[in-house]
Formats: C-alpha cells, sequence, structure tokens
C-alpha cells in the first residue's frame, strides 16, 4: 500500500479515471525510488509504521512521511508519468534545481563510501 493517496496522485498527475492502475503503479516505483535513495522507508501514519517494525519489515530508521518527501514522490511520479519511454526524441529537458533529490538530501541515512 502506497503512503500517498491514489487520489492524491490522480489529481497531481491529472489523469483521468481510466488511468488509475497505472498511476497506482507508477507511485508505488515512486515511492520506492524515494526510499532507495533514502536508504529508508517511510509510512502514512504512526500505526502502519508501528505494524511494520513489529513484522520486523520496516528496514533501519523508518520514518512517516513528510511534506518533503510527499513533494518528492509527486516529482518522481510526473516524470514516470511523463515520460512513458526510456528514450525522448526531439525535445530538450533539464532537471530542477529544487527536484526530488534535492527535498530527499536531508532525510537519506548511511551514505555509504
Amino acid at each position: 500500500m502506497n503512503a500517498i493517496p491514489t487520489d492524491v496522485a490522480m489529481q497531481h498527475v491529472r489523469a483521468e479515471e481510466y488511468d488509475r492502475e497505472h498511476v497506482e503503479l507508477l507511485l508505488a516505483a515512486a515511492e520506492d525510488s524515494a526510499a532507495q535513495f533514502m536508504n529508508r522507508r517511510f509510512y502514512a501514519d504512526a500505526e502502519t509504521m508501528a505494524e511494520a517494525v513489529l513484522a520486523g519489515e520496516a528496514g533501519d530508521d523508518p520514518i512517516l512521511i513528510n511534506p518533503s518527501v510527499k513533494a518528492a514522490c509527486l516529482l518522481i511520479l510526473g516524470s514516470l508519468y511523463g515520460n512513458r519511454e526510456d528514450v525522448v526524441v526531439g525535445t530538450i529537458s533539464s532537471e530542477l534545481p529544487m527536484g526530488s533529490r534535492s527535498l530527499l538530501t536531508p532525510y537519506r541515512v548511511g551514505w555509504g563510501v
């Protein structure tokens, strides 16, 4: 289950109801991408996080989702939704300076070497 409600994601990408299943898939991928970058899992509420901790599924340093993590996930979702192919031809694109990584970096743990 995603930490961000599907209706919020649908509104963010301005998707139609027939695209709900696809948006749910991309939202799960966006949340997974953010969790992988931060090296920690995040949860929608304390109850869900407590259940995951008790089940041994929360990993190290789980956190509750906050506005920065939510915004980062929605940015990733928007990119996945808007760019449905690996290759884009005939367009110029650039990464946003205050993009998802900028929002997620303060919450990243275990940077490694």
